[in-house]
């Protein structure tokens, strides 16, 4: 399992992809207009939603040049601005995750894989 070292003054700190991508997804949940994670089945073209402790399988962070990276697949309720909620989404993880990890964060990428409609 890969694993992301922050420099610090007295020494160094790990951590594990999982628990970045687990912060980022709680993050991203308490974004206005998201639902949940979503995750893609490569036998099919349907998103399912994710229970909340599945949140990990919507979200892959990676490493670039030791900066962060993150991919969020996401389910939005239905009759928000999908943009907007996105661009909240980035900005939000972005600063969060940098703030928890002091690390950069290159990029937050989301995509869209459908929505909910509210009964």
């Amino acid at each position: 399992m890969e694993i992301v070292c922050a420099k610090l003054a007295k020494g160094d700190v790990f951590i594990n992809l999982d628990v970045i991508a687990k912060a980022a997804g709680i993050v991203a949940e308490n974004c206005y207009g998201v639902v949940g994670m979503a995750y893609r089945s490569k036998k099919d073209e349907f998103a399912s939603l994710l229970k909340k402790d599945s949140l990990t399988k919507g979200i892959k962070v990676y490493t670039e040049d030791n900066k962060i990276a993150v991919d969020m697949h996401i389910i939005v309720d239905y009759g928000v601005n999908i943009g907007a909620v996105s661009e909240n989404v980035m900005s939000n993880v972005k600063y969060h995750i940098a703030n928890i990890t002091g690390m950069e964060v290159a990029k937050v990428d989301v995509y869209v894989e459908g929505f909910r409609l509210q009964k």
